[in-house]
């Protein structure tokens, strides 16, 4: 994998707002936040998507996650909060380093705030449901 502004945030190459580390993951706040407290929770491994990411490391994210959620939610004052997570290009991920975006959402809707989304459903088929629920299923045999 090649360099990222993530693996050399994570070599001390370029500077950042820790607020969490351990031996596999680092949470930082975002140099662009969507609100005040934006916080950036990546692996120290360098993986481009998700499905790339050892056990290990995923399950390292999913330990912290949640604290880091809690902290960000007290230290803002947030009521609510958004995990965000893109895996390539086509589902809009612009650094090729996995991290999850914790993203404050306040009350009064925070002045500049971003991070509108269009939720727009499709109607399921159950037969080709069923048949692509096997499908996964044995992918995961």
């Amino acid at each position: 994998m090649s360099d990222t502004i993530f693996t050399k945030i994570i070599a001390g190459e370029i500077p950042c707002h820790r607020v969490y580390e351990d031996e596999l993951v680092l949470a930082f706040l975002d140099i662009g936040p969507l609100a005040t407290g934006h916080t950036l929770v990546i692996p120290k491994e360098a993986a481009k998507t998700l499905d790339e990411l050892s056990g290990e490391s995923a399950a390292a994210i999913g330990r912290v996650l949640p604290g880091i959620s809690r902290a960000v939610m007290h230290a803002t004052g947030a009521s609510s909060y958004n995990i965000l997570q893109n895996n390539g290009a086509d589902a809009h991920q612009e650094v090729m380093h996995v991290h999850f975006h914790v993203i404050p959402r306040f009350k009064d809707k925070q002045a500049g705030a971003g991070l509108g989304i269009i939720w727009k459903t499709q109607e399921i088929n159950h037969d080709d449901a069923s048949e692509l629920a096997k499908k996964i299923r044995d992918q995961l045999s």
